[in-house]
């Protein structure tokens, strides 16, 4: 089975003019990717805008990753649902599409109880054999997967990894104490401090924008001895990863990549382009990190 380690690209969803899927920009997207460096992709997670896609472009987008992906790097397929039923089902065809794991955030409407949560992951789990990272994302599923539910859901055999984006690096040390080697932390905030607290991934929305530049962080950091080069990376980043943060992170992320000629159409209504003002802060910090073309 696949190890997951690295800097994982959580992908945004290519559209094309009209704001339909755009696939023919989606392929070029993962062979780019790939080629700068990525570790790993993670499409249909919320930088994908999984809730703005019909039932058919979330299967299309999650085809279209894992056979351009073609082994290269894994790809996890957000499989996300308010409804187990459908968690299981998006699940059970990520595996059957041949994706090498899946992506969960809880139910992000109906704030389950801490039990309705285990139910839910336990089932999920028990319909597949592939590994499931869970997605902890208080901010907007409103639950928190605390350390004490982690450990629980950690003795299901492939829920192995969590993307924990709590902004309390101190989460993953009291992950790794209650779970041992069952399991693998992937930060969603704060790469840096959360490798050295001992994450072994990073779910990077900036790595739409600079996969080299993320995958180089990880690399860096965990090597024996370098942690320094490695918070030098990351001091760099940091501007951006700022940037892209808040409620506008998708539309962010999409204004920035079309600023460094690799656009993926605007984001789905209700979400809006960019606006001005934004944009120029975020130009500038493209510019400083030397990311934009050449005039």
């Amino acid at each position: 089975m696949t190890t997951f380690r690295g800097s994982y690209t959580v992908c945004v969803t290519a559209f094309d003019a009209e704001g339909r899927v755009d696939l023919d920009r989606l392929r070029s997207y993962v062979d780019w990717q790939i080629a700068e460096g990525s570790h790993g992709l993670i499409p249909l997670g919320s930088t994908g805008e999984f809730l703005s896609l019909t039932r058919d472009e979330r299967t299309a987008v999650a085809e279209t990753v894992i056979r351009q992906a073609d082994g290269r790097v894994p790809v996890l397929i957000g499989t996300a649902a308010e409804w187990t039923d459908e968690a299981v089902a998006l699940s059970r065809e990520a595996e059957a599409l041949g994706a090498d794991g899946v992506m969960l955030v809880p139910p992000y409407y109906s704030s389950p109880t801490e039990e309705e949560l285990f139910v839910h992951f336990r089932r999920v789990a028990e319909a597949i054999s592939i590994p499931v990272m869970l997605y902890n994302n208080p901010f907007t599923a409103n639950v928190d997967l605390g350390a004490d539910l982690v450990a629980r859901l950690s003795q299901i055999d492939n829920i192995s990894y969590i993307k924990d984006t709590s902004k309390n690096v101190h989460r993953v040390t009291e992950i790794l104490a209650r779970c041992g080697d069952r399991m693998t932390v992937f930060a969603g905030y704060y790469p840096w401090e959360s490798y050295l607290a001992g994450a072994e991934g990073y779910s990077s929305v900036f790595a739409n924008i600079a996969p080299k530049l993320s995958a180089a962080m990880f690399e860096e950091t965990t090597k024996p001895g370098g942690e320094a080069k490695g918070r030098e990376i990351y001091l760099r980043a940091l501007p951006l990863i700022n940037m892209l943060a808040g409620d506008l992170y998708v539309s962010a992320t999409k204004a920035a990549m079309a600023m460094i000629g690799r656009g993926m159409g605007d984001p789905r209504p209700p979400r809006l382009p960019l606006p001005d003002k934004r944009q120029a802060q975020l130009g500038a910090v493209l510019q400083e990190l030397r990311l934009l073309p050449a005039s």
